[in-house]
């Protein structure tokens, strides 16, 4: 008997058919290009005013490091990590829409211009609260988005017999044995 269930186990497979979705692909690359937008806001916005965020430095790499492993983690179809990135884009929105308007009262006279990280002169004022605006509807979006791909089921699993399993099954492995 245990040598017929060994035999059905082989000749069955997992799949993931909400994976297969168009829409489930599409969030997942919506989600994926909003966060790799988000790190190219926060490199350009490190780069270009590195010499006035003060005590932010390390927590400014801190997102650009764990944005970049949310997007490998997502683009695996991990779906734990999608409410951490809306969690993430939460506290990042709340820090770019206070900190975005603070860059434009530093373009007065008597404020010293932003120096790069590569000790030149940094982005100008207006261009860095801009940026730093601009974060804002794009966290916005992340946490739309991410929420949406959530609900999305994307970790169901069925087992079928391995002769009906269509050819793309979302990256999965077969069932073992």
């Amino acid at each position: 008997m245990a040598r017929d269930q060994d035999e059905e186990q082989r000749d069955t497979v997992l799949d993931r058919p909400n994976r297969r979705k168009g829409s489930s692909k599409a969030t997942k690359s919506v989600v994926i290009l909003l966060l790799i937008v988000s790190i190219v806001l926060m490199i350009v916005l490190t780069i270009g005013g590195w010499g006035k965020l003060q005590g932010a430095k390390p927590l400014q790499i801190a997102f650009i490091l764990v944005y970049a492993i949310l997007a490998f983690y997502i683009a695996r179809w991990n779906r734990g990590a999608l409410p951490m990135a809306a969690a993430l884009a939460i506290l990042l929105g709340i820090f770019a829409a206070i900190s975005g308007p603070a860059w434009f009262q530093r373009d007065h006279p008597g404020f010293a211009t932003p120096e790069s990280i590569f000790g030149g002169a940094g982005l100008d004022e207006t261009i860095l609260g801009l940026l730093t605006l601009l974060l804002v509807p794009v966290q916005v979006l992340l946490i739309g988005f991410s929420m949406q791909a959530f609900r999305q089921n994307w970790h169901v699993e069925i087992e079928v017999p391995a002769d009906q399993a269509d050819g793309d099954r979302g990256g999965t492995a077969p069932a073992a044995a």
